[in-house]
This record gives structure tokens, C-alpha cells and sequence, in this order.
């Protein structure tokens, strides 16, 4: 069983930058890619980055060369470093696991881009 906690989000301009954390409990955690998710207003949850355990990465293309995924395997915490903050990436935050498990969700962290 892993838990995962989310928190960092915020109000931020555009063009604005938050990193979010993601604290992760559970021996099972260091094993698994781990991966940031979001949801907006009346979407579907989408995934936004995702780590191996060795550090590769992936992408949803539309924050590519704006979000950044890290881990800290040692300290079972997971991060997103987000630049160039745009109002389309607004949404409730969230990690798990990659692909997910549907009994991990933790509670989210919003984030509101907006001037």
C-alpha cells in the first residue's frame, strides 16, 4: 500500500512559477514510476510528468519544456517544478503511481494561474 500527499499549489500569475511536492509513504514506493496527474473543471484527469525509479521521464506535450519531475528516492518525495505558468494549467494536482492505482488518490493540490 503507498499513500501520497500532495501539497504547494497556489495562485500564481501567468508566467509564474510553483513547484509541487509529493510525500509518499509505503515500502512499496521506491520500486515504482511515479507520476504527476491533474484534473480541471469538467475534464477528464490527465497525466502531466512521469519518473522511473532511475529518473526517466516523460512528458504530456503540452507542458514540455515547462514542467520538470524529480524524485528523491531516499526521502520517498516526488516534485514538479512548473515555469511559465498558463491559464490552461489550472487544475487539481495529484500524484501516484505510472499508470495509476485507483485506491493511491490522495486529496490534490490546486493550482490557479490567473492575472
Amino acid at each position: 500500500q503507498v499513500q501520497f500527499v500532495e501539497s504547494g499549489g497556489g495562485l500564481v500569475q501567468p508566467g509564474g512559477s510553483l513547484t509541487l511536492s509529493c510525500a509518499a509513504s509505503g515500502s512499496m514506493f521506491r520500486p515504482l514510476s511515479v507520476g504527476w496527474y491533474r484534473q480541471a473543471p469538467g475534464k477528464q484527469r490527465e497525466l502531466v510528468a512521469a519518473t522511473t525509479r532511475g529518473g526517466l521521464a516523460n512528458y504530456l506535450e503540452s507542458v514540455k519544456g515547462r514542467f520538470t519531475i524529480s524524485r528523491d528516492n531516499a526521502k520517498n518525495m516526488v516534485f514538479l517544478q512548473m515555469n511559465s505558468l498558463k491559464p490552461e494549467d489550472t487544475a487539481v494536482y495529484y500524484c501516484n503511481v505510472a499508470p495509476p492505482h485507483p485506491s493511491y488518490w490522495g486529496q490534490g493540490t490546486q493550482v490557479t494561474v490567473s492575472s
